[in-house]
């Protein structure tokens, strides 16, 4: 008897974070599988079958678990689940996706061409689209990274990656913003900066990132403090009450383009000069800044270890920002080390509080290098003349205005219920013998501190004693490493016995 193929399927949400990919499960045993020929990790679109909704493309993949789907279903992760907005039950059809139209595009630039800006427009908008398979996306980022962008190309990018998603418009002559590349384990001072400059009256919505390969990224560790996944409605009240706000960038629709591609990015290491500059000035303007503080950390263990390549990457920051129309300021600062005492969300969060504070055991680094940078961003307003802007952010931060803003900021955004403390777990690493600390493994501490459990547990991390060229005695600590649980208390500690990241003299 002929078996009867049903034209649709009923929608189901499967419990699956798929992170940034549009995945679609059926089952092996599904009529319309079988009919279509569909293979594991062949691109589908989805539709519903009346109408209703958006359309979607999808990987899709073949289950043999009815607890996953069942014959007459096409289940969807959740994300997936969210974009096609339509709910569980809804009958939907499934045919074959067109390969992307920017393919082509790819294709060359993997062959080594250069490509312009209408090609990086549609491999953006594709890309946005989720058109592309995280295994074609990987083809183009590594074709970037190995045949190398031109400065025009990184321009293209950046213009393309602004234009796939939505822009902010605050509708201020001056908005600014302040971000650093990042590798140096510790460096929290944008959550320093935001109070001292609003404090003064500038407007600075700083949307930030979580991280994905270090031990805290500035929404981790804000978010000890105070809520940081905040609706975009929300956030526009928090900056107009109190000119500033340090939330998370992910709820609004900034550059989509770039978080997709660091999805992928980041589990290959991936991280080419080209590549960083258009991910780091897209997200600045489409999240509406006009004036942006750029701080390149160089050292033997930072992203950028030399000089020459510093200058490098600056040309190529003003550059680009000089043609998309902002006034970009590019500092490179000591990255021999971490910066504070603490790695890890809770640990970072006590320190920035001390500074805040004027606490008298702060972590003196992180305060100075906190009111460097201010410094220069307050010399952004023309009412402040060049070399006052130090002396000013001073005088915030002394005062207490800074705290007070501070504390304003975390009550708007909704301050955390209970702030994390430092993991009950403690182990003390020891110095093997006397000497001075001559160098610090950058690298070293923050796989350390990542081993114990941080980001996700807010409490782990590492606690730094000692700094370049502070005298140790053998059998005294150089740091203490603190978790929540066993397992990764276990393997950071491990880790620290097979190389504890300090060099002694």
């Amino acid at each position: 008897m002929q078996q009867t193929v049903h034209p649709t399927l009923q929608l189901r949400p499967v419990a699956i974070d798929t992170y940034r990919e549009n995945v679609a499960y059926v089952h092996r045993d599904c009529p319309l599988y079988l009919i279509e020929g569909f293979q594991a990790l062949s691109k589908v679109e989805i539709r519903g079958a009346n109408g209703e909704g958006r359309s979607l493309l999808a990987v899709l993949n073949v289950v043999d678990d009815d607890c996953i789907t069942s014959q007459d279903q096409l289940g969807l992760s959740q994300d997936t689940f969210r974009r096609l907005g339509l709910p569980a039950g809804t009958p939907v059809t499934v045919h074959h996706a067109k390969p992307p139209a920017s393919l082509g595009a790819v294709h060359h630039k993997i062959a080594g061409e250069r490509l312009g800006y209408e090609d990086y427009a549609g491999i953006a908008r594709d890309i946005a689209d989720y058109r592309y398979s995280k295994i074609e996306l990987a083809a183009f980022l590594v074709a970037c990274s190995q045949t190398g962008l031109e400065r025009d190309e990184v321009l293209h990018l950046t213009r393309a990656m602004v234009e796939s998603g939505d822009r902010l418009d605050w509708h201020e002559p001056l908005v600014a913003d302040k971000h650093c590349i990042g590798g140096i384990p510790g460096n929290r001072t944008s959550m320093l900066v935001v109070p001292i400059v609003a404090a003064h009256g500038m407007f600075i919505p700083k949307t930030s990132s979580r991280a994905i390969t270090s031990p805290a990224g500035t929404a981790d560790t804000m978010e000890v403090l105070a809520q940081v996944e905040l609706p975009l409605d929300k956030v526009r009240d928090i900056v107009r009450a109190h000119r500033g706000c340090v939330a998370w960038g992910g709820t609004a629709a900034l550059a989509p383009v770039d978080d997709i591609l660091i999805s992928v990015e980041r589990p290959l290491a991936l991280d080419s000069p080209g590549q960083m500059v258009a991910s780091i000035l897209s997200k600045k303007l489409a999240a509406g800044a006009t004036h942006l503080l750029l701080d390149i950390p160089m050292g033997p263990t930072a992203k950028v270890r030399s000089q020459a390549e510093a200058l490098r990457l600056r040309k190529l920051f003003e550059f680009v920002g000089d043609r998309v129309g902002l006034q970009l300021e590019v500092i490179i600062t000591d990255g021999r080390q971490p910066i504070g005492r603490g790695i890890g969300p809770a640990l970072e969060a006590r320190d920035i509080m001390q500074v805040l504070e004027n606490h008298p055991d702060q972590p003196r680094d992180l305060r100075e290098k906190a009111l460097q940078l201010s410094s220069r961003i307050l010399e952004f307003d023309p009412d402040v003349r060049g070399g006052e802007g130090y002396l000013l952010a001073r005088d915030i931060l002394d005062s207490g205005r800074a705290l007070e803003k501070m504390r304003a900021i975390i009550a708007a955004q909704g301050a955390a219920p209970q702030q994390a403390q430092p993991g009950p777990l403690k182990h003390p690493v020891l110095a093997d013998r006397d000497g001075t600390v001559m160098a610090i493994d950058n690298l070293r501490m923050a796989r350390i501190a990542s081993l114990a459990g941080a980001p996700i547990d807010k409490g782990a991390g590492v606690d730094l004693y000692r700094k370049l060229g502070e005298v140790v005695k053998q059998g005294e600590p150089l740091y203490a490493i603190h978790a929540e649980h066993e397992a990764e208390f276990s393997f950071a500690c491990e880790a620290a016995k097979a190389g504890n990241g300090f060099t002694l003299s």
